[in-house]
């Protein structure tokens, strides 16, 4: 049977894509740095020193968008009998056991960045949330940097907010 593919959980897992709200963005922007390079280069091209100097920021630029995006979609959410894991490409990996789990609802919000609730964690993906997980108690969220966070309600986007919350609903009756 084999493994299951990297980041998409094991057995009886499913999971919840989040790429899709910000693909045309990703692309869009891959599309116009792609443009900038070439032009620069162009550009530069009669002055070897100075086009060699400008092309590695360019490429990189490209990949840097095309790497973001790859992230976010080969690191989905993941709902199984394990519970359920909020990820947002590398920077934030929170498991959930399916016990703590109050209430699980489509939610679609817009939060604002710069201002954050006390207890609650948004996961936005396009400045939008679609789900919203309400906790019996606190767990704590870990970022990539190590800044740990106590949190209740976790907000989070997924690409079908509703068959979410039916896979979420469905594992709950087994742990009440």
């Amino acid at each position: 049977m084999g493994r299951p593919p990297p980041g998409r959980g094991g057995a009886g897992d499913t999971a919840v894509g989040y790429a899709r709200a910000q693909a045309p963005t990703s692309y869009g922007l891959v599309f116009v740095f792609a443009v900038e390079t070439v032009g620069v280069s162009f550009l530069l091209a009669p002055y070897p020193v100075a086009h060699l100097v400008m092309l590695p920021p360019g490429l990189y630029t490209v990949f840097l968008v095309l790497g973001l995006h790859a992230a976010a979609v080969t690191r989905p959410h993941v709902v199984g009998p394990g519970g359920v894991r909020v990820r947002h490409r590398a920077p934030l990996d929170l498991r959930i056991p399916l016990e703590l789990i109050a209430r699980v609802a489509v939610d679609v919000r817009f939060p604002d960045a710069n201002r954050s609730e006390d207890g609650v964690l948004d996961v936005a993906v396009a400045s939008q949330t679609s789900l919203t997980l309400t906790l019996v108690r606190p767990v704590t969220a870990v970022s990539l940097w190590g800044e740990r966070r106590r949190v209740r309600t976790v907000r989070c986007h997924a690409d079908d907010p509703r068959a979410a919350v039916a896979a979420i609903r469905a594992l709950l009756p087994a742990v009440q």
